[in-house]
């Protein structure tokens, strides 16, 4: 542990923004999942809607700086090319 004052808030401030960004990381996967739950059941429609979901969520965690923005427009045309191909 650390004795100098302002380590210990650091180790603070960090424990903080880490618990932040776990529960970001954590809506984002959730949201990917559901979109990959409505293709694996073949529905269109569903998987539209999620999609447009885990979109939001992904662009929000990119604002907050939890994804970089390459990382999140990867994740999100890989979403939208797996959702189209369901004609």
């Amino acid at each position: 542990m650390a004795n100098i004052k302002s380590a210990k808030k650091r180790i603070l401030v960090n424990e903080t923004k880490a618990a932040r960004n776990k529960a970001i990381r954590s809506k984002v996967k959730t949201a990917i999942k559901k979109v990959d739950a409505a293709i694996a059941a073949n529905d269109k429609a569903a998987a539209s809607a999620a999609l447009i979901a885990a979109t939001a969520e992904i662009n929000k965690a990119t604002s907050k700086g939890v994804y970089h923005k390459n990382n999140s427009s990867r994740k999100i045309s890989r979403l939208a090319k797996a959702v189209n191909k369901l004609a």
